[in-house]
């Protein structure tokens, strides 16, 4: 039987977001301050989301004192999931969902926060898919991956860096095995078998 996989390398460690509703209040108020300004890059794209800046800011708040199982800032685990999505051509919703992609999973931001933020749908589907329910067998996780547009890319970007020879290293020799077999078996089930 297959180990489940309730325990990524990324497993945070620290409390969750004090109050994502203040976390966007305080979005809006500096979006509109710049705006006020006429300062470049800052303020929502055209359709009226959030721009990746903002989105990036976001999700380092609420990642803000967790760390990894190798002790290192959360905000390095999605920073380098963000730009593996780019990378690999991701769109912009997608490499919005990069930044998110733990936020929800991880009971730093909630459902409500995302359904309710100004994030094109496909980004909130993205994110959606790769929330890992409680107690859900991971073949069912795979599943809404592949069945959900865009997910996968997000997720070949978060299983690279979770495997990352460098990273794993740096774990005990049974956790670093355990690890990497679990990386596998997800590789496995969404098709990505000829991926390190």
């Amino acid at each position: 039987m297959d180990e489940p996989m309730d325990e990524p390398m990324d497993e945070p460690r620290g409390g969750p977001v004090d109050d994502p509703a203040r976390e966007q209040r305080e979005q809006r108020e500096q979006r509109e301050q710049r705006e006020q300004r006429d300062e470049p890059g800052g303020g929502p794209t055209a359709d009226g989301f959030l721009s990746l800046s903002e989105v990036e800011a976001i999700a380092r708040r609420a990642h803000r004192g967790q760390v990894d199982k190798n002790g290192h800032p959360y905000g390095e685990h999605i920073a380098a999931v963000a730009h593996g999505t780019a990378a690999r051509g991701g769109s912009a919703a997608q490499i919005a969902a990069g930044w998110l992609h733990d936020t929800v999973e991880d009971d730093r931001l909630s459902r409500e926060w995302l359904a309710a933020a100004a994030l094109p749908e496909e980004t909130k589907a993205i994110v959606d898919a790769l929330t890992r329910r409680s107690g859900e067998p991971v073949e069912e996780y795979a599943a809404r991956i592949l069945a959900t547009p865009g997910a996968l890319l997000v997720k070949r970007a978060d299983l690279a860096h979770n495997s990352d020879p460098a990273r794993l290293a740096v774990l005990d020799r049974a956790t670093a095995e355990r690890l990497a077999a679990k990386y596998a078996r997800m590789r496995e089930l969404l098709g990505l078998t000829g991926e390190p």
